[in-house]
């Protein structure tokens, strides 16, 4: 029996390792097949506390992994594929086969990007195909870029690039945004910002080694134009991974894990952290905060059940 086990190894679950692996909880961190997160597809973070010249993304996660390990935080890979709950106080999820119980557990499976689909879309991916404006658009100073999407995502994304980029293309297959009323007036009273309706990105384009075009497509009539551009951010949503605990934890209409400001779910000893809570922020740092959240509450909730 664990006393907590902390699904996700991205910049949340490391941080809740780090903080539950300090308090002696020996946490069990399950990896995932994807550990790291989407921090592994990121290049150069600028933005997060304590690394002024930078530092990829890659590279922090390492460093996270190293320093939970060094306070006694145990790692196992694989996915999640079932999780329930077995009595009073525990909770089984099972691993690739495996049965594993805990008296507690932080969720921070983070959420995945929604993407086009397009090879392409690999092969400039973070050589110009971005999906974080505030985190990538500062490398494009001065420089025109496109936004993929029409809802506020994409408007947010937009209004921050305008800020540091010469231009911002929103690329978006409805004749209007589908953004709330006060995003839209603020996107298009932007005069760095212009929409191409009724369109879809068919194809990204570049030298081989950057994104140079994009190649758009004309959803009415069909037909194609390219458009210059230094970079490609789609703003078409994310998928929060919280599939294995529907039906057993609360979920929102777009599948975001449902929990209170302490980072709690309705399960008592259940708490998450990071991107499969949060729709809102989805930065490093937030996500790493509330891995701080939901580990210290963890801790309380541990000590409070062993007086029981």
């Amino acid at each position: 029996m664990e006393k907590l086990v902390i699904i996700g190894a991205g910049i949340a679950g490391l941080t809740a390792a780090i903080y539950a692996a300090r308090a002696n909880l020996s946490p069990l961190v399950i990896s995932g097949k994807e550990e790291g997160g989407q921090l592994m597809l990121t290049t150069a973070v600028e933005n997060y506390p304590c690394f002024p010249e930078g530092v990829m993304g890659p590279e922090m996660i390492s460093k996270a992994r190293a320093q939970a390990k060094r306070f006694g935080t145990r790692f196992k890979d694989g996915n999640v594929e079932q999780f329930s709950v077995k009595g009073k106080n525990i909770y089984e999820m099972v691993v690739d086969g495996e049965k594993i119980e805990a008296k507690s557990v932080i969720i921070a499976t983070g959420a995945s990007a929604r993407l086009l689909g397009l090879e392409s879309e690999k092969k400039y991916w973070n050589r110009g195909v971005h999906t974080c404006a505030t985190c990538d658009a500062p490398f494009y100073g001065g420089k025109d870029i496109v936004v993929v999407g029409g809802g506020d995502s994409a408007c947010e994304e937009s209004l921050f690039s305008a800020k540091v980029v010469n231009s911002v293309t929103i690329i978006h297959r409805r004749d209007q945004l589908r953004a709330s009323k006060i995003m839209q007036e603020r996107v298009l009273g932007n005069s760095k910002i212009k929409v191409v309706w009724n369109s879809s990105v068919e194809e990204i384009l570049g030298d081989g080694k950057k994104v140079t075009e994009v190649r758009i497509k004309d959803v009415n009539d069909g037909s194609s134009r390219e458009l210059k551009t230094d970079a490609v951010f789609l703003a078409i949503g994310h998928i929060p991974n919280s599939a294995v605990f529907k039906g057993v934890l609360e979920l929102d209409e777009n599948g975001y894990i449902i929990a209170d400001g302490r980072m709690r779910t309705k399960l008592p000893g259940v708490f998450v952290a990071g991107d499969v809570h949060d729709k809102v922020y989805r930065q490093a740092v937030t996500a790493a905060g509330m891995g701080c959240q939901a580990a210290l509450e963890a801790e309380r909730y541990l000590e409070g059940i062993s007086r029981q």
